[in-house]
């Protein structure tokens, strides 16, 4: 069977609440709440290809330790900005 885009968005919403580190829970989480519903499928197919990256790794990139990848840039710097629109003033 083919998956809804209703449940779609029901799957990713809890997948973005259960990372396993607090931080990204709220920062991921926090992002889909206000964010999933409008996205269209090529955002959502973006989202969810950085949801299959671990926290450790999204935690390094958010916090300027370690470089973001590239094809992680756009949709990460949508969710800091979403958290907190002064940290990608850089």
């Amino acid at each position: 069977m083919t998956e809804t885009h209703e449940h779609r968005l029901k799957r990713i919403k809890i997948r973005a609440w259960r990372r396993g580190i607090k931080e990204m829970d709220l920062l991921i989480g926090g992002y889909a709440d206000a964010h999933l519903a409008d996205m269209n499928a090529e955002e959502l197919d973006a989202f969810e290809r950085l949801m299959d990256e671990n926290d450790q790794d999204l935690l390094a990139w958010v916090t300027y330790q370690v470089e973001t990848p590239e094809e992680f840039k756009d949709m990460l710097a949508k969710i800091v900005a979403f958290a907190d629109p002064k940290l990608w003033l850089k």
